[in-house]
């Protein structure tokens, strides 16, 4: 199976930036036939897809509520995918999980049961 950890999380003031990993070990792992997702989790609310990227062809998708300020990326030597935001607003505060899907290499909807593995998050939180 695949094994997922999040990196990169902390406290930032509106209007910063961060850059989140996410490191994928198993037998899976590396070869880019799986698309990896990252979600996130504010207190009280669902958890929520934020965007995907498909590491063997590049292509992405982002949910609204991010798009133009969230940048999804693939480093496939590295096993590692990475989401740099930028212009973090406190709405942005929540838990975020990476998370992937084997079996498929096209994108699929950014919901929790098209998903197969997760991490166990990193917290980030935006001061306004």
């Amino acid at each position: 199976q695949v094994q997922l950890v999040e990196s990169g999380g902390g406290l930032v003031q509106a209007g910063g930036s961060l850059r989140l990993s996410c490191a994928a070990s198993g037998r899976t792992a590396g070869y880019g036939y799986y698309v990896r997702g990252w979600f996130r989790q504010a207190p009280g609310k669902e958890r929520e897809g934020v965007a995907e990227i498909v590491p063997s062809t590049g292509n992405t998708e982002y949910t609204d509520a991010v798009k133009g300020r969230f940048t999804v990326s693939s480093d496939n030597a590295k096993n590692t995918v990475h989401l740099q935001i930028n212009a973090l607003k406190p709405e942005d505060t929540a838990v975020y999980y990476c998370a992937a899907t084997v079996g498929t290499q096209t994108i699929v909807e950014l919901h929790e049961r098209e998903f197969d593995y997760w991490g166990q998050g990193t917290q980030v939180t935006v001061s306004s």
